[in-house]
């Protein structure tokens, strides 16, 4: 049974839907009646079960994405909330002002102090509004810096979780450098003496991802996104039409075992039957194991090996071919 019965379903999630409302049905009637309906119950959720793993071994690339955005699916405080201890929030760029869109602060993971920075989404709509979805501003990206470089100033391991559908795209963004926001955090992030370790936890679109996705590793949880546009954006491109997304969920290759068979993410987590939104406390734990691994074995290299070979990882991504060119004569 999931951790959270007061959930939403996906459309495809609708069969584990109708389980759940012929529980409810027998729990009423039990209770009415006074007939032990234990055992019909019990049939129920091992059907229950048995129809998420059947749902979640046939999932379409469309299907990781929506799941990457199901509302019920835990974000970056509440990973914090279930990993770490003693978390005390940093805010501010120190320049325009605390972007909502991004956290961080210092925290514990099982005793070794790390600093963790994340995009947030919020769990309702109000929260939603007052986080701007997860999309950050350029003062989102200036303080994600500022705390990275306080992580190194006290020599901590840098953890970031991105989930966000893209950086936000308003005027007042631009106008205050969106994109050099971005940059710089590439440029420093690539130079930074700590260890960096990235995991993608939901959505991960565009610059506003690679804003805080330069690392020594790269974790990529099981059902989630990584590229360069949305399925949606990009069917609207090229078909003019939204209609297409899943052509273009497809043929965008942004799943996790795409990304891990491009070299472009190092681990794939596993989540829980269904997905992590069914057991928050089973995918932190999953997850909470890698990242202690990842730091134990990343403190361990010598801090200018780890930035060549960081350096080195992000050269040699991509596929290329050179062709020889003959040269006619003079």
């Amino acid at each position: 049974m999931p951790e959270y019965p007061n959930r939403q379903f996906l459309d495809f999630e609708q069969p584990i839907k109708i389980l759940y409302e012929e529980i409810e049905k027998l729990k009423q009637t039990a209770e009415k009646s006074k007939i032990d309906m234990s055992d019909s119950i019990q049939k129920l959720q091992d059907a229950i079960i048995g129809k998420r793993k059947e749902i979640t071994e046939h999932l379409t690339p469309w299907q990781r994405v929506q799941l990457s955005r199901h509302p019920d699916r835990p974000y970056t405080l509440k990973y914090i909330d279930k990993i770490f201890t003693d978390f005390v929030e940093l805010h501010g760029d120190r320049n325009v002002k605390d972007d909502k869109a991004m956290v961080g602060g210092f925290a514990s993971l099982n005793g070794e102090t790390v600093m963790v920075i994340g995009q947030q989404k919020g769990n309702n709509t109000k929260m939603r509004q007052l986080r701007n979805f997860g999309m950050a501003n350029p003062e989102g990206y200036r303080k994600a810096l500022r705390l990275m470089r306080l992580a190194e100033k006290f020599n901590k391991p840098v953890i970031t979780f991105v989930d966000t559908p893209g950086a936000f795209p308003g005027l007042e963004a631009e106008e205050r450098g969106q994109g050099e926001a971005i940059a710089r955090n590439i440029y420093e992030m690539i130079r930074l003496k700590v260890p960096i370790i990235v995991v993608i936890i939901g959505e991960g679109a565009s610059g506003g991802a690679f804003g805080i996705g330069v690392g020594d590793r790269t974790l990529m949880m099981e059902n989630t996104w990584y590229t360069v546009i949305s399925p949606e954006s990009c069917s609207s491109i090229l078909w003019r039409s939204w209609d297409k997304k899943e052509v273009a969920a497809e043929q965008l290759r942004l799943t996790a075992n795409d990304m891990k068979g491009f070299g472009l993410v190092d681990e794939i987590v596993q989540e829980p039957l269904g997905g992590a939104h069914w057991r928050y406390d089973e995918a932190a734990a999953i997850l909470k194991t890698s990242l202690e691994r990842n730091v134990s074995e990343l403190k361990k290299i010598d801090p200018v090996k780890r930035v060549n070979d960081r350096i080195d990882k992000y050269c040699k991504m991509g596929f290329w071919e050179e062709l020889e060119v003959e040269h006619a004569a003079v």
